[in-house]
């Protein structure tokens, strides 16, 4: 999820996305990283995998949006999540990221349950599971990232997904979790 606009006022669209977090330490390293690399969204993005991208909502939505997110979970379950070595989505877009080794088809399925129903949406690009560790940014910074990126590796089970908001301060917040198999 990337900086988007969309407010949190009444009546206005709320921007919400949807992600699998990734736990700590690695989470908090991933992050370092980032803002090590002179990523202004470091710190006002948790590290996550996207399974639905910044996307604005009617407020009297998000029931609806609740319970689909809370349908498409109970479908789903447990799975073992591998993150190592790096990428890149350059030259089409400025992203270095980890790679997501085991768990992507895994991705690839919720993504598709969640982007459906009330929050169907086209993407820009097509869907790739990853965790960006640097965006937008010069290109000798993006190889550098890229370099120091090759020898992640996490590996961490993944029991559901959140469903998040952006806030007024140009933050994501986590709001609700949605555990899989009900």
């Amino acid at each position: 999820m990337e900086r988007t606009p969309g407010g949190d006022g009444l009546g206005e669209a709320v921007t919400i996305g949807v992600s699998i977090t990734v736990p700590e330490p690695y989470g908090a390293q991933i992050q370092d990283a980032r803002a090590g690399h002179g990523d202004p969204l470091a710190r006002s993005i948790p590290t996550h995998v996207t399974l639905l991208p910044p996307t604005p909502v009617d407020p009297a939505a998000l029931p609806a949006v609740e319970a689909h997110l809370r349908a498409a979970a109970v479908g789903h379950r447990p799975f073992r999540m591998l993150l190592q070595g790096s990428g890149t989505f350059r030259p089409v877009s400025p992203v270095v990221f980890v790679r997501v080794e085991e768990g992507a088809q895994e991705c690839r399925a919720l993504e598709a349950d969640v982007r459906s129903g009330p929050l169907a949406r086209e993407l820009a690009f097509p869907y790739h599971p990853h965790v960006t560790v640097a965006h937008g940014l010069p290109d000798p910074v993006l190889d550098r990232a890229f370099e120091q990126a090759r020898d992640f590796r996490a590996v961490f089970e993944v029991a559901g997904f959140s469903l998040s908001r952006f806030g007024p301060d140009e933050v994501w917040r986590p709001w609700r979790t949605f555990g899989f198999g009900g």
